[in-house]
């Protein structure tokens, strides 16, 4: 195991969530600008991300559900991005999400615990 989880959500969960957040978000009429405003990234970004050129990683079902969930929130003003944003990386930490994840980009062994066992010290 060469990457740390902190390393695995900032290289890959983050770009991914806010690529899920930018692509929701476009699906309900908003504005690349806006997006990007949003998303304090640049609107080229937001092109990247719905062009599948950025953020690559791929949520479970599950976590695309609460991606949606959030994105009407966020367009109801009932929330803000993020703190969606912060709630969703939140779970995909508390789970075994992020564990799948990082098998992905690292040779992680199977029985692999880390996270879990360092989340109370």
């Amino acid at each position: 195991m060469k990457l740390m989880p902190q390393e695995i959500e900032v290289r890959y969960i983050l770009p991914s969530l806010r690529k899920e957040f930018a692509v929701a978000l476009a699906r309900n009429k908003i504005q690349q600008k806006e997006i990007a405003k949003m998303l304090n990234i640049t609107p080229a970004a937001v092109s990247q991300y719905l062009s599948e050129k950025r953020g690559s990683t791929k949520f479970k079902e599950e976590i695309k559900k609460e991606i949606n969930n959030s994105t009407s929130k966020i367009i109801k003003k009932s929330s803000t991005l993020h703190k969606e944003l912060y709630k969703i990386s939140s779970k995909i930490k508390k789970t075994s999400t992020i564990c799948d994840i990082h098998r992905l980009y690292d040779n992680v062994p199977k029985e692999c615990n880390f996270c879990f066992e360092n989340e109370n010290n």
